[in-house]
């Protein structure tokens, strides 16, 4: 930046009245960063010390947005803590393990009181001047205890803010937009509506009489002590999705990126038409860098878990006053202090109750399948002119089971890979450590789903004793396969003679020649909730059935289960792109309720990386 530039920006600190402290900025301006950039590290880590700053920096070396001026948004929520808070956090992880999550797991227990509102980068030490100022006004006057009355709807359920409490933290909240306004010129609106402490929201409308007995739980009594805590965001990635990096991974392409666990990327779910399968696009939080990644190398994450933690006030009505600090830097991102490690709370004994043995529906997606790896030119890959199989990689499998009408047949019925094999083994391996005990197993018709089942089965070593049942009702939506025609699959009679150990009694719910090519969404999301109600039907006794399926299935095999009605079709196609070989989803019957309910697998989801082909000869002649 040239000098003209530094000397604007301290002109513009000393213009403002803040108390401010360019020692931060000095350093950063003596390592030779430009004034503007400085000022926006600071911003982007809250403005702690410098050398956090200088790291944001060096990370960013390649950040096509470096020099862009876009500001951070910026929001004031009202944070309890201590025990009310701990019985909050109980309240937040088993509401999402009884009820799957909803919005309000986005982001930790608060009271909204203001909305989001951009800051200027070189302002943002005024902000936290405006709230030390408005805290100081209202200290003296804060309720020694905010009252909170529970409010049920059919898609909310939260704490209600009532009395005079409340109008003093809204004044509180108009105090900070007028100070916010005058030292930092921002628009800031403040709320001034029923304030809320939000519990669930959006949330399945079967699971509102679930969530409503767990908030009961909590004792809105409970010792607290409010804390005002200013929190700012990337106003580019609202509307984004945010992953967090499980793995490692290191690129083996120009346009893909590096991850390290922590990682936190920003993904637009509209912009992924450039992505293959178990690929996304996405821009790392880290770097500020853009490309693919490996999709089964993150989870999902909370919206909140990026957002930056500025400065805190604390309304303390403990004898004690230091515990108020003024322009406290809490390190955490989400603003969530960690629970005791030792409380043993509803959460710890809710999870003890879940090993009693229920009715379960186990849907999972067989594995790896040939095509995958080798495309839809894999047959011409592995036969020999006399129309032979041979297995040219060694991630072909061994053999291929016997067809009447010969090997043309697996074109658009392919085989597990060798990986696949290994992948169903591993599952089933880990399921039967987890201790659940399958009674009966259904599988699509198609080859790589019947071969899943049998290896899973071959770990619990009842393959010989568990019959396959073989439900045409839940093959792959047929507008996806290959062809005007559907494909030809194996008859029980040819799975029999390969080894499979196929029920030959089984009357399924479609019959095979029922399946019609390129069908519509909604016939094909009926059979499956057709299949499901008789595979359910035909296993009344408690113990796990094994469904191994498709992708869509651990969609809409579980969703006729819980009563929900179909996804849209566009959001159905995104959802199952993102499904994993041997991705689950697990249902339980709670027959106290009379329905059924989505819980957490019995076992994590097998995540590796790509092993690409090699050929020493070229590697030699091109070295």
């Amino acid at each position: 930046m040239a000098a003209g530039e530094t000397q604007l920006y301290a002109k513009v600190f000393n213009k403002v009245k803040c108390r401010s402290t360019p020692s931060l900025l000095d350093p950063l301006l003596g390592m030779g960063f430009p004034a503007h950039t400085a000022l926006k590290a600071l911003a982007a880590t809250g403005r702690k010390t410098a050398e956090e700053a200088s790291n944001w920096l060096h990370c960013h070396c390649n950040d096509p947005s470096l020099d862009d001026p876009i500001p951070q948004e910026y929001a004031l929520f009202l944070c309890p803590t201590g025990p009310l808070l701990d019985k909050l956090q109980d309240f937040w992880r088993e509401s999402r393990r009884q009820c799957a999550k909803n919005r309000a797991h986005e982001v930790f227990p608060h009271i909204t009181l203001c909305d989001f509102f951009t800051c200027e980068d070189q302002k943002v030490e005024c902000l936290y001047e405006a709230l030390k100022r408005a805290g100081d006004r209202t200290l003296g006057v804060f309720p020694s205890a905010v009252p909170l009355v529970l409010h049920s709807s059919i898609s909310y359920l939260g704490f209600f803010v009532d009395d005079s409490p409340a109008d003093i933290i809204r004044e509180f909240a108009v105090m900070f937009a007028t100070e916010a306004s005058i030292l930092a010129d921002c628009s800031v609106k403040p709320c001034t509506k029923q304030l809320h402490l939000t519990l669930a929201h959006k949330f399945y409308p079967h699971h509102q009489r679930t969530l409503e007995q767990l908030a009961r739980a909590i004792n809105p009594g409970h010792r607290c002590q409010w804390t005002a805590a200013l929190y700012s965001r990337d106003m580019r990635f609202v509307h984004y999705q945010t992953l967090r990096v499980l793995f490692q991974y290191k690129p083996q392409n120009v346009d893909e990126l590096t991850l390290s666990p922590g990682d936190y990327i920003f993904v637009d779910p509209t912009q992924q038409e450039e992505a293959s399968e178990g690929w996304v696009i996405g821009i790392s939080q880290r770097t500020g860098c853009r490309g693919f990644l490996p999709e089964n190398y993150t989870e999902r994450a909370s919206e909140c878990d990026t957002w930056v933690r500025h400065r805190t006030y604390t309304f303390s009505v403990a004898p004690d006053m230091s515990s108020r600090k003024d322009g406290e830097a809490g390190s955490r991102r989400n603003g969530e202090p960690n629970p005791p490690s030792s409380s043993r709370s509803l959460s710890s004994l809710q999870s003890l109750q879940a090993t009693i043995v229920r009715r379960s529906v186990l849907v999972v997606r067989h594995g790896e399948r040939v095509d995958q790896i080798f495309g839809k030119s894999w047959l011409q890959q592995c036969t020999t002119p006399d129309g032979k199989y041979y297995r040219p990689d060694l991630n072909f499998p061994r053999s291929l089971p016997k067809r009447s009408r010969g090997i043309k047949d697996f074109e658009n019925d392919p085989p597990l890979s060798s990986c696949g094999i290994f992948q169903s083994r591993m599952a089933g391996e880990a399921l039967l450590d987890s201790g659940i005990r399958i009674t009966s197993v259904f599988s699509s018709p198609a080859l790589r789903c019947v071969q899943t089942a049998k290896h899973i089965l071959g770990e619990f070593k009842l393959e010989k004793k568990v019959k396959i049942r073989v439900e045409p009702g839940i093959f792959e939506w047929t507008k996806w396969e290959a062809g005007k025609t559907t494909p030809t699959l194996m008859t029980l009679e040819e799975m029999k003679e390969a080894d499979f150990n196929i029920s030959l009694d089984y009357r399924p719910a479609f019959p095979l020649a029922s399946l019609l090519p390129a069908e519509g969404y909604d016939d094909y999301v009926h059979r499956c909730a057709v299949s499901m109600e008789q595979i359910v039907n035909t296993c009344p006794q408690d113990g796990v059935i094994l469904v191994v399926g498709h992708g869509s299935a651990l969609d809409t095999c579980t969703r006729p289960l819980l009563g929900l009605p179909p996804r849209d079709c566009a959001d159905f196609a995104q959802l199952v792109r993102k499904i994993p070989s041997l991705g689950m989803c697990f249902c339980e019957e709670n027959k106290e309720e009379g329905k059924w309910e989505l819980v957490n697998p019995p076992v994590k989801t097998l995540t590796h990386g790509s092993n690409s082909a090699f050929n020493w000869r070229n590697w030699i002649q091109g070295n």
